[in-house]
């Protein structure tokens, strides 16, 4: 008689997986309730549950995944499935599940979700607003400009801009941005502050592309510490915030200024050159349409890679488990 082996799922996921590490470090239940009253919500046919839908959305843009391919995802990966709390038999649902649950969870309560993961991290000292570096990057849209410089020729439009894009983009939200005089591209800002002690992100914020970096430093100023930036925090709305939270100003001037300190300047680009890494590990590229939804995006991939970096962080030393607050 053929022996046969059964195993659990459990036991097929390596011991040293990363996915096992959030798990050692979160606590999912706990860090989901701002949206239990989701719980019995008709998002889904069978029933998953708020807990499994946050933790395959934080996958999918952990692995940056679009719908479908999350959905082939969570049926083909054992870690996947594990993680998410599904055993090997079980059914996982159609791609439009995940757009549905998104728009049913929105910005508003991700927010909450994100501010419960900074609240535990500062309570245990791993972000302390001691120094902070702030910058913002490229949101890419996808869109075809092309197509809308068609569209504004047809309409009779003599310029392609900020003020006429809005009448012909798909994306009525999106903008031309510039970058440093050289960097030109169409879409949103990302705005983040990243603690300079840990390198984990404190605050993220994303505007449409023409919103200059000072006058985005609103969203992301923290409420104490000196403020690391370069020369596009030296502008008034920016030195506002600075002092509006009561922070100290180390952000580098610009050459025609007297207050200008070219040494001191040169000392705070090398303090500020190793967290640049911080974008260098994001997608630049708008997945949707419209501010709010990018706020989601941008709220997700910061929760995702701060949790990529607190497995690299000392875990024995911070024990972060389980979440609290």
């Amino acid at each position: 008689m053929q022996k046969v082996l059964i195993f659990s799922i459990d036991e097929l996921v390596p011991g040293d997986h990363p996915y096992r590490q959030f798990v050692r470090l979160i606590d999912f239940a706990e860090l989901v309730k701002p949206l239990n009253d989701l719980e019995n919500s008709d998002v889904g046919r069978h029933g998953y549950g708020i807990l499994f839908g946050f933790k395959a959305l934080l996958l999918q843009f952990m692995e940056d995944l679009s719908d479908r391919q999350l959905e082939r995802y969570l049926d083909e990966n054992l870690a996947a499935k594990w993680f998410c709390g599904l055993n090997l038999g079980d059914q996982t649902p159609d791609f439009s599940y995940f757009s549905k649950l998104r728009k049913r969870i929105g910005t508003n309560r991700l927010y909450q979700v994100f501010n419960r993961v900074q609240s535990s991290l500062k309570s245990q000292g791993l972000i302390q607003e001691i120094f902070t570096f702030v910058d913002a990057s490229q949101l890419i849209s996808k869109l075809s400009i092309w197509e809308d410089r068609d569209k504004a020729i047809k309409q009779g439009l003599k310029t392609l801009n900020n003020q006429t894009v809005k009448k012909v983009s798909a994306d009525s939200q999106a903008r031309f941005g510039c970058k440093g005089n050289k960097k030109y591209w169409y879409g949103y800002k990302r705005h983040v502050s990243v603690d300079m002690q840990s390198y984990l992100i404190n605050k993220v914020a994303i505007t449409s592309a023409e919103v200059h970096d000072g006058d985005g430093l609103k969203h992301v100023c923290p409420s104490q510490g000196a403020v690391f930036g370069d020369k596009a925090y030296c502008v008034a709305a920016a030195q506002k915030a600075i002092h509006h939270h009561r922070c100290h100003d180390a952000t580098m001037k610009m050459n025609h200024m007297k207050i200008k300190n070219k040494e001191k300047d040169r000392w705070l680009c090398k303090c500020r050159a190793p967290y640049e890494s911080v974008f260098s590990k994001v997608n630049k590229k708008a997945r949707y349409h419209g501010v709010a939804k990018n706020q989601f995006l941008g709220i997700m991939q910061s929760l995702c890679y701060n949790l990529k970096r607190l497995t690299k962080l000392d875990v024995n030393k911070i024990h972060l488990v389980p979440l609290t607050g």
